[in-house]
């Protein structure tokens, strides 16, 4: 008997385009059983295109498929759908969550796939009208949750869970399945804390120890090389580098997914301004939100005009939730006041109304238009808003589109912002994650607003996208004087943005240090209980 000695997976020659631009172009690697390559490059590379050819993603299909061969074992196979690669024991957890919200964990980790329990009247009546075996779907999905070493609550509802814990479902529901043999990762950190993400990095070394191969995506390059055999560069639609980890360092890999060598945008000492002097722009009291998965208590702040004011603090301690409290997406309590006027909470259209924008942290639940193109994405809020890129005929009585306005905004951006796209008229849906970030950043630039809250505005992309978006946000604030409160789950990226940085711990403001302070003295703040 002949033991089949071809790695589990072999990828020869791929290609692809999509509406006359080509994302893949000669892609060649293998992958062995139990084996960890991470897969980078920066957004736009084609890494989430391939992963959907190996996935059999319906969008492959109807967009005149790919070229090249994907082998398993030695066979060549062509996925239809994601049905057939989950035949094939290949899993895949997207970067966009796909689970049901009125459902828990456990229902949502065995979705059609429920064990079921024969009853008197199936008995009579056929399989159709069987129960579900609850005690064993209990078993199952705990079972599931062991195997990533984490603790998820299996009976919570999905809408209630803080965003980390749906990362973790959706991976638990992949694991629960038998036959998997593969499983495919793209930025499961991204939304994750540091205690999440050293939990889910040693749940990929227990995936690969039972001999489960795993394809890492993430922009985190410090992971790759503490998790991955192997890592994988992509740049441009090419691979350019295919190289065992232990040989590497992330300054190499920077360097072969940029084609350049990207500066870490350190502090320097003479970046960081004192605002002091400055008056009061934003000042909040008391402020407590009503928003899942974070905690916002009692929050007094008061930001200085023409900063960078930097929010940070662990997942779920309340940083999210304010500027969702005070722009009006949660319901919230306290006082904001604006420019010496008090702003009405619970309002969006007051708060635009008084100059004020927000890039959030959920691109595509209220950051775009997926189904529109990018110059109605740019340019709708401050046509909406502001009534900006409009002609008005008989005196204004009709109102017209300006077409050409429209397409230069929009061209401005793409080209300060470097988009990536086949033109202004492309849809936002056809983007990658980082050019859709960078869409939003664009929407609320146009908006030309006095006071931008920006968060998470780098979760999810790679690192020449990050140099850009920070640059982007520092010119933003220096050139046109707007004042910018930033959120993130990155440290560094606020020291290296921002002139001052307040920690949130438990609902309210631990305390505010200039950036330049060290990670030590944040490191402290961040663990602090404030009474």
């Amino acid at each position: 008997m002949t033991t089949n000695t071809s790695p589990l997976l072999q990828m020869q020659n791929i290609k692809k385009d999509f509406f006359g631009n080509q994302v893949l172009t000669d892609i060649n690697f293998t992958l062995g059983e139990g084996e960890v390559l991470g897969l980078c490059g920066e957004n736009g590379a084609g890494k989430s295109t391939l992963m959907k050819i190996l996935f059999g993603m319906d969008v492959i299909r109807e967009t005149g498929g790919y070229g090249g061969d994907v082998l398993i074992n030695g066979q060549k196979v062509e996925f239809n759908t994601p049905f057939d690669a989950l035949k094939a024991g290949i899993g895949m957890v997207h970067q966009e969550f796909s689970l049901i919200p009125g459902f828990t964990a456990t229902e949502n980790i065995l979705l059609n796939r429920e064990p079921q329990k024969k009853n008197v009247v199936s008995e009579v009546f056929g399989e159709r009208l069987n129960t579900l075996d609850y005690k064993e779907m209990d078993r199952r999905s705990a079972e599931a949750i062991e195997k990533m070493g984490v603790e998820i609550d299996s009976k919570m509802v999905i809408s209630d869970m803080p965003v980390g814990h749906k990362q973790f479902t959706e991976i638990a529901r992949e694991l629960s399945k038998d036959q998997l043999k593969l499983l495919i990762l793209d930025e499961p950190t991204a939304v994750l804390t540091e205690k999440e993400a050293e939990a889910l990095l040693s749940s990929i070394r227990n995936m690969a120890a039972q001999g489960i191969s795993v394809i890492f995506i993430t922009h985190r390059l410090h992971e790759i090389l503490a998790v991955c055999d192997k890592v994988v560069v992509m740049r441009d639609g090419y691979v350019v580098k295919d190289v065992p980890a232990a040989e590497t360092s992330v300054e190499e890999i920077t360097r072969w997914m940029v084609g350049r060598d990207v500066q870490s945008a350190a502090v320097s000492a003479g970046e960081v301004r004192s605002h002091e002097d400055a008056k009061t722009i934003l000042s909040i009291k008391n402020l407590w939100v009503d928003m899942p998965g974070e905690t916002v208590r009692n929050v007094s702040l008061d930001v200085k005009e023409g900063e960078i004011l930097g929010i940070g603090g662990l997942a779920g301690q309340g940083k999210l939730g304010i500027p969702n409290g005070v722009m009006g997406l949660y319901e919230a309590g306290g006082r904001v006041e604006f420019d010496g006027k008090e702003i009405p909470l619970n309002n969006p259209r007051r708060c635009l109304d008084s100059s004020l924008a927000f890039v959030s942290e959920d691109r595509r639940g209220v950051g775009l238009l997926l189904d529109e193109s990018l110059e109605w994405n740019i340019a709708f809020p401050a046509m909406q808003i502001q009534n900006k890129f409009l002609k008005n005929l008989l005196g204004g009585v009709i109102k017209w589109r300006d077409e050409r306005a429209i397409h230069q905004v929009t061209q401005k951006y793409i080209d300060e912002l470097q988009i990536k796209c086949t033109s202004s008229k492309q849809k936002a849906k056809e983007l990658s994650g980082g050019n859709q970030q960078k869409v939003c950043l664009a929407k609320a630039f146009a908006l030309e607003p006095k006071f931008l809250f920006v968060s998470e505005p780098t979760r999810g992309i790679d690192v020449g996208a990050k140099a850009l978006v920070l640059d982007a946000l520092k010119r933003f604030n220096r050139d046109s004087g707007v004042t910018v409160v930033m959120i993130s789950s990155e440290l560094e990226e606020l020291r290296q943005t921002c002139d001052r940085i307040a920690i949130v711990s438990g609902g309210q403001v631990a305390g505010i240090l200039p950036a330049a302070a060290s990670s030590e003295e944040f490191g402290m703040l961040m663990i602090s209980k404030v009474v």
